[in-house]
């Protein structure tokens, strides 16, 4: 049997997030159809910095950081962000999520003391995340995936129908940085924007701008969830060796 994994959901929890609202089918379907089972915990932004500077946050198996910005807390966020990627802990960022990972990647591996989401921050001169030309509330659309990358495994295929539900996606111009300091930007829409990142030499390190959270009805999750929560679990059962082994 497979270990249960401990997942830390970071987000402002509302109601009135339609993706908020899917994860309780999602985590049940993916027990019952996937025998991958979590035990999610639900944390507020604004307590993310503290579960992070404390070393709880290090304690779980997986950190999904949820749509809904403006985030109450960008720095817990950030926080949340920056964990899973230093303690290799399996991350997925979805909407702001992604938006979120990029900002991290700029300040915290690139140096770009100075990079900005402009929803957070509008008088910002030069944003990484800036207001999209055309919103994608709403939208639906292709996304093609880079051949070889995770996000080609995990989608199955170079090309699916992705759901979107967002205002702001990453300035093309502040991007060829976060390239050369090792971030992959491994999938694009028909117009060639950056829809998914990835983070080469992590166990699993996935961001995308369109929501997977929407897929369906949420009784058969997307693959995006559905292999976060196999790392989550792989995470766990490691975890527990280890313990054993000691």
């Amino acid at each position: 049997m497979n270990a249960t994994a401990r997942i830390a959901l970071v987000g402002d929890r509302s109601p009135h997030v339609t993706s908020h609202t899917r994860i309780p089918l999602l985590l049940e379907a993916l027990a019952e159809r996937e025998q991958l089972v979590l035990d999610a915990y639900w944390i507020p932004t604004a307590e993310a910095g503290a579960e992070a500077g404390s070393g709880a946050l290090a304690g779980f198996d997986a950190v999904w950081l949820l749509p809904g910005s403006p985030y109450a807390s960008e720095a817990g966020a950030l926080a949340a962000v920056r964990t899973a990627r230093e303690r290799n802990i399996p991350f997925l960022g979805t909407c702001g999520g992604f938006q979120h990972a990029l900002l991290e990647f700029a300040r915290d591996v690139c140096g770009l003391a100075a990079a900005a989401h402009a929803e957070n921050d509008p008088s910002a001169d030069e944003p990484l995340i800036t207001p999209l030309a055309c919103s994608l509330v709403g939208h639906q659309g292709l996304v093609r995936a880079e051949a070889g990358s995770l996000a080609e495994r995990v989608l199955g295929a170079e090309r699916s129908m992705e759901r979107y539900h967002c205002n702001y996606g990453p300035d093309p111009r502040q991007l060829e940085v976060l390239e050369a300091h090792g971030l992959r930007l491994s999938g694009r829409d028909e117009d060639g924007q950056v829809r998914i990142a990835e983070l080469p030499g992590h166990p699993f390190f996935l961001a995308t701008l369109f929501q997977p959270e929407l897929h369906g009805d949420g009784t058969r999750p997307h693959p995006a969830v559905r292999a976060l929560a196999a790392a989550a679990v792989a995470h766990a059962t490691a975890r527990t060796e280890r313990a054993a082994a000691v």
